[in-house]
Formats: structure tokens, C-alpha cells, sequence
């Protein structure tokens, strides 16, 4: 069995002949080419021979064009520091949007203009090229909000969705025009899978209702463009209490990628229990653990969450959010080990 068959029996909710394994290993990738992070930044060609070898290494069942959050910004006009040591980030003393006003320049851009955004659809072309006939490729994308967020700053941002609303949302339908396009593109590539991070849809961020309001409208329309084109929805959301309710309303996701509880569970065996049957659950050993505890540690999470989810499908077995990319691969091997012994279906 293959890993596009795996993932899909996983995905149907059903057992194929192990748990599908999918420990967020993007960055970390550099250090078998011997690569830099403003290399994987941008250079498709340099990012997709990493994410290549580094599945066909560790056997990996999905294959996530994750990079860093600032591809979509640079394109709209955000600064961005590229580093050689860390991930991409704009750069907050040149905001794009200095002030509430400054808003009405975000306008809908022409994708095929977009250096970033075009060197990431060439990164999923070389992935589904290389490896899609065998592995799911889930192209990766910043949510409107979060996208809207590097232009402008977090905390900024938040204070505006209170003192300037309108703004803001007109702001955001202009972002999601060109997400929407950028969308196509991907998908012209053949990705099996588009995973929106919906950074803010969490308690530790926004309530609720605020995020409901300002990004829920936005990503339902993305969503409902995805799905009408025969290709799958994800999310990603490692924020504390994520709201997985109002994110299934809006977005029918084929998977949620998360870390931590969601807001009206006590418990993970309750979100097995809530959600388990109306979405892949992709999760979620705490990256926090995987850097500071032991392997046997991070045995124990890995185990813990195949006790906890992987009944009756519907479970890849990840870490909640980016492997450590400080870390040499001991730790992934030891996750890797246990989904494919302690994982099996029928030992």
C-alpha cells in the first residue's frame, strides 16, 4: 500500500494497514541538502529536492508545501527579512499598512505578477511531478486574515477590527480575489489538497464570534471554490481552544491539522468522540515536548495519540504544529517508528 492509498483510506475514515504518518517536517528538510532557510524561501527547485528526499528518507505519507507565512504578504507589498537561520518574516518597522487609511491600497493582484506566490505554485508542480502519483502534495496557504495580519501588524490588526471594521473587511475581499486565483493555480497543478492556516480562528487570539465574522465569510468562499474544483480542503491551526465547529460550518474540511483541545471539548478523547467522524483529525503531538523532553517522551505522546484517535480511521498521525527545526532527526524517527509498529491496524 502506498501513501496516496493510505491517506485516502485514512481520509474515508476507514483502516488501511497502518496509521498515515505526517510529523511536520518542512524546515528541518534544509539540513539534508545542506540548504538555508532563504534558500527554501526562494528557490523551488532547492525547497522541492529537500521535501523530496526528505520523504523518500523517512517514508513519509504526505508531503505539505509549508515554507514560512510571509509568501502571500510579499506579494501584496510586504518588506520581508529572509534569513539564513530562521523563516521568512515581514519586517515590522516597514508595515505595507502604516495606518487605518492605508487600507484602501490593498487591492486584488494579478498571481502571475507574484514572485513568491508564483515560486511556490512552481514548488507544487516539481512535488506532484516527482512524487503525486505515489504521495499526497497539500499545497499550503496563509488564511485572509493572517495574510492581512503581515501587512499589518497583530496587534495593529486587532485593534482595527474593533475601531475600523469596514475597513478591514473591505480589505480582506480584496485579499481573497487574489487567494481565490492563487487557488486555481495551484489546483491547475494537480495538489490533492489545499491547507488554509486559520491562524486566529482560536481562544488564545480572537473570540469566536469576532473571527466568525471577520475571516469565516472569506475562507467559506475559498473553501467553496476548492471543493466545486474536485480538490480537498485542510486546515491548520495550532492556537489553544481552536474552534472546530465553526470552522467545519464553514469550510467542510476533508482534515483539521491542530495542537491543542478544541474550545468545547474537555478533552481529546472528547474531540475524538465530537469531531472524529466529520473530519480526518491530523494531530498532534506537542512540538514543545518534541524540542525539551526525551525520545522516550516523545514515544509516549506519539503512542498516546494513536490510542486516542486512530480507531475506525480517520487519523494521520503529525505533530500540532512544525517539527523543531533546530533538531536533528532523532526524535522524527523515533514518531516515524511508532506509527509504523504501534500504528498498524490489525496487530
Amino acid at each position: 500500500m502506498n501513501s496516496l492509498e493510505r491517506v485516502s483510506l485514512a481520509l474515508q475514515h476507514k483502516e488501511a494497514d497502518r496509521v498515515p504518518i505526517y510529523p511536520l517536517l518542512n524546515s528541518v528538510a534544509r539540513k539534508l541538502i545542506g540548504a538555508t532557510y532563504d534558500q527554501l524561501a526562494l528557490d523551488a527547485e532547492i525547497c522541492a529536492e529537500a521535501y523530496i528526499k526528505l520523504t523518500e528518507e523517512y517514508d513519509l505519507d504526505v508531503i505539505c508545501t509549508l515554507t514560512d507565512l510571509s509568501i502571500e504578504a510579499a506579494d501584496f507589498g510586504a518588506k520581508i527579512i529572509y534569513d539564513k537561520e530562521e523563516a521568512a518574516f515581514p519586517d515590522k518597522d516597514f508595515r505595507y499598512i502604516q495606518s487605518s487609511e492605508d487600507y484602501k491600497k490593498i487591492k486584488p493582484i494579478n498571481v502571475e505578477t507574484g514572485k513568491r506566490m508564483m515560486e511556490h505554485i512552481k514548488l507544487c508542480k516539481l512535488l506532484m511531478e516527482a512524487k503525486g502519483h505515489e504521495t499526497p502534495i497539500v499545497a499550503f496557504a496563509f488564511g485572509p486574515l493572517g495574510v492581512l495580519s503581515m501587512l499589518r501588524g497583530q496587534q495593529e490588526l486587532f485593534m482595527d477590527l474593533i475601531m475600523h471594521p469596514e475597513e478591514v473587511k473591505e480589505a480582506l475581499a480584496a485579499i481573497n480575489k487574489t487567494l481565490m486565483d492563487y487557488a486555481d493555480l495551484m489546483m491547475d497543478t494537480g495538489v490533492h489538497a489545499i491547507m488554509y492556516d486559520t491562524l486566529y480562528a482560536s481562544q488564545s487570539i480572537l473570540s469566536k464570534e469576532m473571527w466568525d465574522e471577520f475571516e469565516g465569510p472569506y475562507v467559506e468562499e475559498l473553501a467553496n471554490h476548492v471543493h466545486q474544483r474536485g480538490c480537498m480542503v485542510m486546515i491548520h491551526n495550532c492556537g489553544n481552544g481552536i474552534y472546530f465547529d465553526v470552522q467545519i460550518k464553514r469550510m467542510q474540511p476533508e482534515a483539521i491539522s491542530f495542537l491543542h483541545v478544541p474550545d468545547d471539548c474537555k478533552d481529546m478523547k472528547e474531540c475524538k468522540e465530537k469531531y472524529g467522524h466529520q473530519t480526518t483529525l491530523i494531530g498532534c503531538i506537542d512540538p514543545g515536548i518534541v524540542m525539551t523532553g526525551s525520545v522516550d517522551t516523545v514515544i509516549e505522546q506519539a503512542k498516546r495519540d494513536i490510542d486516542l484517535f486512530a480507531n475506525d480511521g480517520g487519523f494521520i498521525l503529525a505533530t500540532g504544529c512544525e517539527y523543531p527545526s533546530s533538531l536533528d532527526f532523532k526524535k522524527a524517527e523515533a514518531i516515524i517508528e511508532v506509527g509504523k509498529t504501534y500504528g498498524r491496524y490489525n496487530k
